[in-house]
């Protein structure tokens, strides 16, 4: 096991060798901006460590509401809910639409947090192949009953693989479905896609009644904490009709008033999305030149799958002792990994065209 002994960032020091880091979801580097710590600082100081009791209580304090308010200004809608672990978005999702379907159709490869949260719905559930709405289609067609109506569900980006599910296509399988329903784990997608960061949906310019979706704040945005933003009337329903939000403790005063920091830097810096994506468009050009199978994605997660005569662990290894920080995942060891096992290379806004010169340029020396 690796141990990281300083602040997650392009360059960070595991087991006393300080690498160019290009693993972990601090797209933005904020896990360590100097305003971000001290808002934690100064709430620890004011509120102390946490409340000591859940949000239905007297839980509540101005830090939590706060990132409820930036949240719902950052996603531009009229609420949110802001909750202990992006870990639990879907099953508050599926717990608080519980009255809206009947039957949950997911995508096979989704993240197990997913997975958890279609558990606590406790209704029948069918997979499909992954990112295929053909076989969606066909799924519904061998499953739905005519008193049923369904609700998909699946990542917005997958966590290994970056792949960004096909929602438009979803859409126009579920649209003819009267009383259809669409959830999406935006975890990977919070902050990162969409012209705004709002995720998935925004990216393709999905919007309309029955698409909903949960993110997290500890990835992209440096904060903690899992969030859902909609109207007041769905907030309040999942409030209601949700244990979780009730029944957990709040997430740590600190660490929201990090949260609330974070959300207000991204939300007026644009300028850091751009800065992300002009570095993930130059690190995908330079691996497809290596061979690599590597798509325009503007997503900071980059795949690259295994190739004849080059084990991808040893790949790792080769490229740590480099001074590199990759990560190996084996096939079977975690969602949407393929068979073969991955090299997952995460981009950040704070990568030197130099640092990603020199991961290439070792990549090559290496296969």
């Amino acid at each position: 096991m690796y141990i990281m002994e300083s602040a997650p960032g392009a360059r960070t020091v595991i087991d006393g060798q300080e690498v160019d880091y290009f693993c972990g979801c601090g797209y933005y580097g904020l896990q360590y901006h100097p305003e971000i710590i001290k808002a934690a600082c100064e709430a620890a100081e004011k509120y102390g460590m946490g409340s000591a009791t859940s949000r239905s209580g007297y839980g509540n304090n101005p830090v939590l509401t706060e990132v409820e308010e930036k949240a719902s200004r950052f996603f531009g809608t009229e609420s949110a809910l802001y909750f202990v672990s992006g870990y639990l978005g879907n099953g508050i999702l599926l717990q608080g639409l519980e009255d809206q379907y009947e039957i949950i159709f997911v995508d096979k490869e989704s993240h197990y947090s997913v997975m958890d949260g279609i558990a606590l719905a406790n209704k029948p559930v069918v997979e499909f192949a992954h990112q295929d709405a053909d076989d969606l289609r066909k799924k519904i067609r061998q499953h739905l009953k005519s008193s049923q109506r369904p609700l998909l569900i699946c990542d917005g980006i997958f966590p290994v693989s970056g792949e960004i599910s096909p929602l438009p296509e979803y859409l126009k399988v579920m649209v003819g479905i009267e009383g259809s329903v669409i959830c999406v784990d935006d975890a990977h997608a919070t902050g990162v896609i969409g012209e705004k960061g709002q995720g998935s949906f925004e990216y393709f310019g999905l919007k309309g009644e029955r698409l909903y979706s949960c993110g997290t704040l500890s990835k992209a945005l440096g904060g903690f904490g899992g969030i859902i933003a909609g109207d007041s009337k769905f907030i309040e329903r999942l409030n209601e009709k949700s244990r979780i939000p009730s029944c957990a403790s709040a997430p740590p005063t600190p660490a929201a008033a990090a949260t609330a920091k974070a959300l207000e830097i991204l939300d007026k810096n644009p300028c850091l999305r751009k800065k992300l994506w002009e570095n993930v468009a130059y690190a995908r050009k330079g691996l497809r030149s290596l061979g690599f199978d590597v798509n325009d994605s503007p997503v900071p997660i980059i795949c690259l799958h295994s190739k004849e005569g080059v084990y991808l662990g040893a790949l790792q290894r080769e490229l740590l002792k480099r001074g590199i920080a990759v990560l190996y995942v084996a096939g079977g060891t975690y969602s949407s990994v393929p068979e073969s096992g991955a090299i997952r290379i995460a981009i950040f806004s704070t990568h030197l065209k130099e640092q990603i010169d020199r991961l290439i340029e070792e990549i090559k020396r290496l296969l």
